[in-house]
């Protein structure tokens, strides 16, 4: 058996008093380096190394704690303690992160952002820039510079455009349909004004004519409109066909926009520049002029007008028919055209041309 109280004691001691501690403990090497007898002998036997008692344990960890305490005295702030001197339990190093390499990546990340958000910004302006020169050169061609340019921009979009198909709102439908009602008020007035002698029949289906959206789309063909329509991914070849066919829509929503933007003065200043031309000369017959011919002569107290053929022409399979109109007191009026029925048509405007009647010439 080791005899170890010697070290037990010296230990006793260096807890009891740090200084005599730190004697005891400079001596205590120099005991324990003279080996005992006893002490080589049991280190020579294999079977003691296996066997620790449970006294030896305790002593061993209340050595070691010690050891800490009086090691921990020359070095003011050593690896372990903290600076008010308290013994902290050292565990696996675990490196620290290095300040200088956080403080530099830090930057670089901060300057890339920096970078990314520059560069967003450019082509955001860029983006806004060509906006707003497309549309300055739709508001020369209609004759309206626009205070809201998205009311502009909205009259131009079509719902396939959209991102979210449940924002209709955010296409041109609800400006076509003010746009609509905007553009047959404005006609009805100008009808009105222009023809004081036309009865509300024959006002209607000039009105009829002029609202319609072949009329409509003609107009904004002659603006060149046709490409500033905003779509969707609808390729190019149906692209070209949606175009024409929402072109009438896309003009009210622009007088719809003009509404909205300028009040009525503005959308009647727009309506009147691209429809007087049109209201004079009508693309077609607004009536048969059979029946505008009958109900001008009944008015003037004449009888029904007859037709009659006056001569036919040309192969059987493509005849050609002359036929001349007939009212007392009127020289007769003659037509030409494939069938009998064309040609009284044109026998009869003939007359009403020549006569002054309105409603049934193309010259209205």
């Amino acid at each position: 058996m080791i005899d170890d109280s010697h070290d037990i004691r010296t230990t006793q001691a260096a807890a009891a008093s740090p200084q005599a501690g730190a004697s005891a403990l400079e001596a205590a090497p120099k005991a324990a380096s003279r080996p005992k007898p006893a002490e080589v002998k049991a280190e020579s036997k294999p079977e003691i190394k296996t066997e620790t008692k449970p006294e030896a344990k305790a002593d061993a960890k209340l050595e070691a704690k010690i050891d800490i305490k009086i090691e921990a005295k020359p070095d003011p702030k050593p690896s372990g303690v903290d600076a008010s001197g308290t013994v902290v339990e050292q565990g696996p190093e675990i490196a620290a992160p290095d300040a200088g390499a956080d403080s530099h990546e830090k930057p670089g990340k901060a300057k890339g952002s920096r970078r990314t958000k520059s560069a967003g910004s450019g082509v955001t302006k860029s983006a806004k820039a060509a906006e707003k020169a497309a549309n300055a050169a739709i508001e020369a061609r209609i004759g309206h510079r626009f205070a809201d340019p998205s009311l502009l921009s909205t009259a131009f979009t079509h719902v396939s455009a959209l991102k979210s198909s449940k924002k209709r709102g955010d296409s041109y439908q609800r400006l076509e349909f003010l746009g609509d009602h905007v553009l047959g008020l404005i006609v009805s007035d100008m009808l009105y004004r222009s023809f004081p002698s036309a009865d509300e029949g024959e006002l209607s289906k000039r009105l009829a004519d002029l609202v319609r959206k072949e009329s409509c789309a003609d107009v904004a063909k002659s603006l060149g409109l046709l490409d500033d329509i905003k779509l969707g991914a609808v390729g190019a070849g149906a692209g070209a066909r949606l175009r024409k066919s929402v072109l009438g829509d896309v003009c009210e929503a622009v007088i719809g926009a003009i509404f909205l933007d300028g009040g009525y003065t503005a959308a009647a200043g727009f309506v009147e520049r691209n429809w007087t031309e049109r209201m004079h000369k009508p693309r077609r017959p607004l009536r048969d002029p059979k029946t505008v011919l009958q109900e001008w002569a009944q008015g003037k107290g004449l009888p029904t007008p007859v037709y009659r053929e006056v001569e036919r022409t040309g192969p059987h399979h493509d005849p050609q028919f002359r036929v001349a109109v007939d009212l007392p007191g009127l020289e007769p009026a003659e037509g030409v055209g494939g069938s009998k029925r064309a040609a009284e048509k044109v026998a009869a405007s003939v007359m009403i041309e020549r006569e002054g009647v309105s409603g049934g010439s193309n010259d209205g």
